[in-house]
């Protein structure tokens, strides 16, 4: 007793057939993998499936499916570049492996860029990994959204850095406690306190 053959319909039929873009690998079902460089120079597949999610989870405590159900994990991962960098370790140790790269070596080669690069292609394979066309859609539409807000947030920052407000802030504070240690009471001198 088999399964009645599936085929592919409308948007399947021509995402399938979609040309890939040069930075993505492909696997042999023809999907797109993501790919990043670490700061020296190797290039690295990040494929998230069962197998994957496994291992993550194994190496690191994390179950990365967090992200899609919600939580603090995704916020965990933005402030903690040391644990993102072990989960994308986990997610392409076999390639590290066949490459003789360990670990430690890999955090060295990961900054900056390369961190960026990694997460896009990390998050960008945990939406395709979602079985459900409904959840992959949700979850696109959640990390755009972070996305855009963190990038709104580094434009606050670069306004406030042009504009001179964070240099202002600095110097109040400095003035605030240059004058408030001077202008405290001095201490009783050991002549005015009784003796015991």
């Amino acid at each position: 007793m088999g399964l009645p053959p599936v085929s592919l319909s409308g948007d399947w039929k021509r995402a399938a057939s979609a040309p890939l873009p040069e930075s993505c690998g492909t696997t042999p079902k023809g999907l797109q993998l993501k790919t990043f460089r670490d700061n020296a120079g190797n290039e690295w597949t990040v494929e998230i499936n069962v197998s994957a999610l496994k291992r993550v989870r194994s190496l690191t405590g994390t179950d990365l499916l967090g992200i899609i159900s919600g939580g603090n994990l995704l916020e965990r991962l933005m402030r903690d570049p040391v644990l993102l960098c072990d989960i994308i370790f986990a997610l392409i140790k076999p390639q590290a492996d066949r490459k003789q790269i360990s670990d430690e070596a890999f955090g060295a080669a990961m900054a900056g860029d390369s961190i960026d690069a990694a997460t896009a292609a990390m998050l960008d394979e945990l939406v395709a990994f979602c079985p459900s066309p409904r959840d992959r859609a949700n979850l696109g539409r959640v990390l755009t959204t972070v996305r855009k807000a963190m990038d709104k947030a580094r434009d606050v920052v670069e306004a406030r850095l042009d504009g001179g407000e964070i240099e202002r802030v600095i110097e109040e504070a400095m003035v605030q406690q240059t004058s408030g240690s001077s202008s405290g009471a001095a201490p009783e001198s050991s002549a005015s306190t009784p003796a015991s």
